[in-house]
């Protein structure tokens, strides 16, 4: 235990130390906020009132408030897993300049050295989605805030878990990379094309109903609904309140993800929290595994 916690700082220690890496991590999420709210705030908008019927008027507030919780919940469901990307750089830096050689003639078991890397991406990413979900709840609470404390709370619960799905994909992937070109390539293909699959940047619900059932299949398609729910249940819960129809209401939850049906069935968040709690127990596993069986011989 004492080695893995030196790892661990030695591992967060170099991450905050190196200013091109971190200030990359942590503007990532300011980034994401002012192109969303430039450019997807309007289709947002536009999306909603679509599935209003005509002659049915909403609060600007409440129409703002459906807005932001959509804006901010697709940032921290795409966040939690690009940051981990960035965070976790480190792990394939130590490969190019051969640090982790040195790591490895040290009696440090590969488990080990395999859990200090994966530890100090987690905290690093945490830290830095938790100001991205601060600022995104400033945002919310100046567009029209409905949330209560316990939605704030599964929210931030939300991001912890999506934050360790992002660091085991990311260990996972990069512990394959040992170029600053593959680097470089896998930062850009999911910084450019995770949102678009896990269902942030456009609701699944608009795609075809084959690429539909394909992303029904990735986890992260239940994270960002699950972060959305939480984002989004007080303004259904005040549409309520407002004596808004039942079938206007689920329609535009379904038109924003916010119910999802495999295959026909509804999914439940309880069932949405098993399937990402299950990734990310396998995606660890085979993290470690892959480190014990084969870092050697990667080395």
């Amino acid at each position: 235990m004492r080695v893995l916690c030196a790892l661990i700082k030695r591992n967060t220690r170099l991450f905050f130390k190196d200013k091109g890496m971190f200030f990359t991590s942590l503007i990532t999420p300011v980034i994401l906020l002012v192109l969303y709210a430039t450019f997807l705030g309007n289709v947002y908008r536009d999306s909603f009132l679509s599935a209003l019927p005509p002659g049915l008027n909403l609060a600007e507030e409440l129409i703002n408030g459906c807005v932001g919780g959509q804006l901010v919940s697709s940032i921290l469901a795409v966040s939690c897993v690009t940051v981990a990307f960035c965070s976790n750089l480190l792990m394939v830096q130590d490969r190019v300049n051969e640090s982790r050689r040195d790591l490895t003639i040290a009696p440090v078991k590969s488990s080990t050295l395999a859990m200090g890397y994966y530890v100090s991406t987690l905290l690093s990413t945490l830290l830095i989605c938790l100001a991205a979900a601060g600022i995104g709840l400033a945002y919310v609470a100046g567009m029209g805030w409905y949330m209560t404390a316990e939605d704030v709370l599964y929210l931030l619960l939300d991001v912890f878990l999506l934050v360790l799905f992002g660091t085991a994909l990311s260990s996972l992937i990069n512990f394959f990379l040992r170029t600053q070109g593959q680097i470089s390539a896998v930062g850009t293909i999911v910084s450019s094309g995770y949102g678009f699959i896990c269902g942030a940047y456009m609701p699944i619900s608009q795609f075809s109903d084959g690429l539909q059932k394909v992303l029904l299949f990735l986890p992260g398609t239940y994270g960002t609904s699950l972060i959305r729910n939480h984002a989004l249940r007080g303004v259904f819960a005040e549409m309520e309140r407002q004596k808004f129809p039942a079938e206007i209401i689920r329609g535009i939850q379904d038109s924003i993800d916010c119910n999802l049906t495999f295959f026909g069935q509804p999914v439940e968040t309880g069932t949405m929290y098993l399937i990402l709690a299950s990734t990310i127990l396998v995606l660890i596993a085979a993290y470690v595994l892959l480190n014990v069986w084969l870092g050697k011989r990667a080395e």
